[in-house]
Formats: C-alpha cells, sequence, structure tokens
C-alpha cells in the first residue's frame, strides 16, 4: 500500500480526502441521513469518535455554495430568480461507498444542492459566562462572515443588512445573537431558493463548561434560545438539522420545543456503526500499517464499545497509536478538565457507589437503570444519572441488556479497555496524592507487602487525617475504606488480587489481598468503628476475634497461601489503630 499519512487532530474532510490523508470510509452515514424521515437528527457519542469529521463529511456533500469559489455578487431581491447551487465537491466521494452502485443515484443528485450553516461548539469551554458568550458571538460571527455575498444587491432588505452588519462587527445583543440561526437560515433559503442545511457540532460543549464553572443556567437559557430559533417550525427552509454532543441534555427543555427529533445514542441500533472503528475497520488499518500482529493488546487497549449492537474501537486512540513510529500502547483518550465529573464520583459518593467502583475496576460488572436524557443538575445526587453519564461519556460500556415485566430497562455496565481504567487509576492517585506525598505512598505500600506493619500503620493513619474532616469520621469510615480499597485495587495489581466484602470461611471479611505468588504474604483486613461505651482496645480485640472465628483466611488457604497476616483496622474519630493477629 501507498502510505497514507494518518489524520492526527484533523476533521476537514475535504482535507483529508485530498491530501493523501488515510480514510476510514465512513459515506454510508450521508446515506442514513439522508433515510430518516427525521428532520432534526440528534446523535449523541463520546468526545473524539468522529463527530466533527462526519458533519464535514455532509457539509461539503450538501453544500451549494463552496467557500473557494467567487461569490455572486448579484441584484437578486426577494421574488426574482435564486442563484443557482453550484458545487465542485462532488469528486471528493467518487470513491467512497456512497458513490458505488449499492447507494443508489438518489443519493448522488443530492450533492451540492443545499446551504450549509456549520457551527461546532467544541472548543467552547470557558471558566465564566462572558468570555463564553463572547466566544460564542465570535463563533455566530465567523459563520456569517462565510455568507457575507449575501449584503450584495437587494438580497436582503435594509433593517436585515443592519442586522447582518451589528452581527458580524460583535455589536448586537443577547437576543440578536440567540435569533441568528434563524434569521441566517431565512436568509439562505431566500438567496438560493433551496432549503438549508444546519449542522451543530458538539452542541453540549459550553453547557458541561458551565456545568464546571458556574454558569449553568446562562448557557442552558442561550442555547435553548438560540436552537429552538433555529430549529422549530423552520421546516419551509430546513432540509435536515443534524446535531452531535456527548449526551442529550433532559429536563432543561433545550430540545422539549422541536417537532419529534429523531434521537439516537449509543444505545440505539441506528447509526451504531457510523463514529467510531468496528472490528472490520481497525484489522484493515492495522494490516495496511504493518502492525497486524499487534491486534490483540490493541484490542485489550482500545476496544470494547458497544453502540447498538457492533463493537466499536476509540478511533482517536487508533489513530494516535498508529502515527506514533514506536507504536506505544498507552492512554491518548485523556483530558483532565472533561473527567472532573468522574473525580466528583469518587469523591462523594456513598458507600453503595463506592463498592460498585470496587468491582468494575476489578473487571466485574455492574447492573444499572439508564436514562438516555442526562439531567446534569442532578449528576452530583442521582447516582442513576451519574452510571448514565459515564455510559454516554464513553467511560463505561453496555454488555447485556434486560428489561423487566414493569418495562424498565437495565444494563450491565463494565470498563471498557485498558485505556479507560488507566484514566480511573490516574484520577484515584491523583485524590491520594493530594492526601498524602507520592514518596510516602510508596513506602506505605512496601510496607505492606513486606509486613512492616509499624510502617503502614504510621503512614495510613497520616492519609486518615489529611483524607477526612472530624464531622465525616465521627459518622462512617467508610470513604476512607472504599477510597484504600480503589488505591489497592490498582497500585498492587498484577502481582496481587484485592478483594473485598466476600463470603470466606464462615463470614464475610471486609479486604482480602491475595499475592499471585503463594510463597508471599496474604492479608485478611477487618474495619471497625470505635461505638459507644467502647474502648479502642476492645475494639480492636472484637475485630480480631471475628477473623479468627469465623476463619476469614479460609480462602488464602485454599490457594496454597500458608504466610498469612490479620489486621485489624479500627477508628476513633480520625484517630487509627492496627493491630494484627499473634
Amino acid at each position: 500500500m501507498d502510505m497514507k499519512k494518518l489524520p492526527v487532530g484533523e476533521s476537514d474532510f475535504k482535507k483529508i480526502i485530498t491530501e493523501n490523508y488515510y480514510y476510514v470510509d465512513k459515506s454510508l452515514f450521508i446515506k442514513e441521513i439522508i433515510d430518516r424521515g427525521d428532520t432534526i437528527i440528534l446523535l449523541p457519542r463520546p468526545r473524539r469518535f468522529g463527530k466533527t469529521l462526519n458533519l464535514s463529511m455532509l457539509k461539503y456533500f450538501y453544500d451549494c455554495c463552496p467557500e473557494d469559489l467567487p461569490r455572486v455578487s448579484g441584484s437578486l431581491s426577494p421574488g426574482n430568480t435564486p442563484v443557482p447551487p453550484r458545487n465542485t465537491y462532488k469528486s471528493l466521494f467518487d470513491s467512497l461507498a456512497i458513490s458505488k452502485a449499492g447507494a443508489g443515484p438518489q443519493y448522488l443528485e443530492k450533492i451540492g444542492r443545499h446551504p450549509v450553516i456549520f457551527l461546532t461548539f467544541k472548543n467552547i469551554k470557558e471558566s465564566d459566562w462572558e468570555s463564553c458568550f463572547y466566544k460564542i458571538k465570535k463563533l455566530i460571527q465567523d459563520e456569517y462572515l462565510k455568507h457575507d455575498y449575501l449584503l450584495n444587491g437587494m438580497v436582503l432588505k435594509s433593517q436585515e443588512q443592519e442586522y447582518f452588519k451589528k452581527l458580524t462587527d460583535l455589536e448586537g445583543n443577547k437576543g440578536d445573537y440567540e435569533n441568528s440561526l434563524e434569521k441566517l437560515l431565512i436568509f439562505l433559503n431566500r438567496y438560493y431558493g433551496s432549503k438549508a442545511v444546519i449542522l451543530i457540532d458538539e452542541y453540549d460543549g459550553p453547557i458541561h463548561a458551565g456545568f464546571n464553572n458556574n454558569y449553568y443556567d446562562q448557557i442552558i437559557d442561550f442555547m435553548r434560545n438560540f436552537l429552538c430559533a433555529g430549529l422549530k417550525d423552520t421546516g419551509q427552509y430546513l432540509e435536515k438539522g443534524v446535531i452531535t454532543g456527548i449526551m442529550r441534555i433532559a429536563k432543561e427543555s433545550i430540545f422539549s420545543g422541536l417537532n419529534n427529533p429523531g434521537v439516537y445514542t449509543l444505545l440505539a441500533e441506528e447509526f451504531d456503526d457510523k463514529f467510531g472503528f468496528t472490528e472490520k475497520e481497525v484489522e484493515t488499518l492495522l494490516t495496511d500499517f504493518n502492525v497486524l500482529p499487534m491486534y490483540d493488546r490493541v484490542q485489550r487497549w482500545y476496544n470494547g464499545y458497544k453502540f447498538g449492537n457492533t463493537i466499536i474501537y476509540n478511533p482517536w486512540s487508533i489513530i494516535n497509536f498508529l502515527a506514533g513510529a514506536a507504536k506505544e500502547l498507552k492512554p491518548y483518550w485523556i483530558n483532565t478538565s472533561d473527567n472532573k465529573i468522574v473525580e466528583t464520583l469518587l469523591s462523594k459518593g456513598g458507600k453503595e457507589l463506592k463498592e460498585e467502583m470496587e468491582l468494575l475496576i476489578r473487571g466485574e460488572s455492574i447492573e444499572k437503570a439508564i436514562e438516555e436524557n442526562i439531567v446534569m443538575r442532578d449528576i452530583d445526587s442521582d447516582e442513576n444519572s451519574l452510571w448514565s453519564f459515564l455510559l454516554m461519556g464513553g467511560y463505561l460500556k453496555q454488555t447485556e441488556k434486560r428489561t423487566d415485566a414493569s418495562d424498565n430497562t437495565y444494563y450491565k455496565l463494565a470498563i471498557p479497555n485498558l485505556e479507560v481504567k488507566t484514566i480511573y487509576k490516574r484520577i484515584i492517585l491523583r485524590y491520594f496524592n493530594d492526601k498524602i506525598e507520592n514518596k510516602k505512598l510508596e513506602i506505605m505500600l512496601k510496607a505492606i507487602i513486606e509486613g512492616d506493619i509499624e510502617v503502614f500503620e504510621e503512614i495510613f493513619a497520616d492519609y486518615v487525617a489529611a483524607s477526612m474532616s472530624f464531622f465525616d469520621m465521627a459518622g462512617d469510615p467508610e470513604k476512607v475504606y472504599h477510597a484504600f480499597v480503589m488505591g489497592l485495587l490498582l497500585w498492587l495489581e498484577p502481582g496481587y488480587q484485592v478483594k473485598s466484602n466476600r463470603e470466606s470461611g464462615y463470614g464475610r471479611y471486609d479486604i482480602m489481598i491475595i499475592p499471585a505468588d503463594v510463597s508471599k504474604l496474604g492479608y485478611v483486613i477487618e474495619f471497625k468503628k470505635v461505638r459507644k461505651n467502647e474502648t479502642v482496645e476492645s475494639a480492636v480485640e472484637s475485630a480480631l476475634k471475628q477473623m479468627n472465628d469465623l476463619k476469614y483466611e479460609t480462602e488464602l488457604l485454599e490457594k496454597g497461601i500458608k504466610n498469612i497476616k490479620k489486621l485489624a483496622i479500627v477508628f476513633n474519630g480520625k484517630e487509627v489503630t492496627i493491630r494484627e493477629s499473634r
């Protein structure tokens, strides 16, 4: 194969096709868009799964006013003959699936027949509302300037020309910009005599920024008015409206005014192979770049997503992996700001949620009811909304679906692959580093492995003191306990298996550390809070007696591990005492 360039960070369809970039053919996405009866289509997918490139492809397919052609400057007035469409982009599709016999000529007839409005909000992630609104105004200004030929002749009435110039001079008020999508739609329809196509990329980017930076109400209000003005009751001007984002934002009325938009999340069978790379596409890529022997390892790192009924790989990670000379398997899909909500999950969640996180990090699955319409306000307080957010955002995958007698739908959820697991690991590591310096953390882990309980107790006590307020510790030490377990799960792999809250002997232990090498030290650990009218020493004795009487070490013995320590970790407020069974 003539080795082509890999489009790392490149999402302009024309550039990829004309400048010898490798392109995984997703052109039948166009066919599926046309075939859907919905005028307005919302396609939520995780970040960096090819949304911008697919919308760019739609732009070049539909566009009847190419930016690289001279504009017609005529004296067209309302009611006169519109400017005929013209498009030189047809050749971009000549070798793609949309142009082959199976697609049908009815699709090719639509090439270059509609003006296009294309706005991408993916780079609007400002820390305050004023900066966010300014960038939105600049975005709208840029789109209006692309169509400044509308100012020529008599296409616009004098008031409309004044409105147009206010936007391009950044002098419009909030209402002017909220109405800008609708106005441009009408202007283009009048000029070309053809319905326009609206493409909105990553519409919820500024909404997530607003949620994280305390201007949520302002951005929700703007986006609701902006989108509804342009997409509601504009059927006489609108051919198609295609919107992408990470998820469908619910209960904020962003889409409530629209006339039955088609919403196809990653749970839907529609469009299931149009974002991300399929197994066959990845196999072809690895073959073309002479790394097919690495397929199994690539699969463990970047596979695991399931869109509809199709297994999907992360395209951003695959492209970056192939582009590197060393072909290094590592996490490429990491963005600290986008992981903020996951950090909220780990730091604020209750006992049940943290137990479920332990299961996920251990490689097991959990079953949850998933809501496709995300309630952003509830993510901090409603665990179901949080699990839905993690699934739609690409931090989890769904494996099985179940519907109960009441038609409630449940999905089994798991961490997709090693790359995403690394994201969780980095978040937990950052959490621990905030509480205890990295060198001490290493010493604490070394003390566990070597059985130095005195050193372990000293550093663990420092961690507890730094982690929780007295109010938290006065209630229940579960937050410390579960954070500690997740840390052990991640740091002691792969030489040790860490289990929690499992049956062994005649009861359920809190933590068991199982070495892969049976000659090494194994642990059973029991956490206990000092109750009212109880001393630290009596609590220690109670915990040790419980472990001995219920024979918690049974599972370790059955695995052939004979070197075993049983530890009682007792909390009295923020004070910690650790004792081992004699």
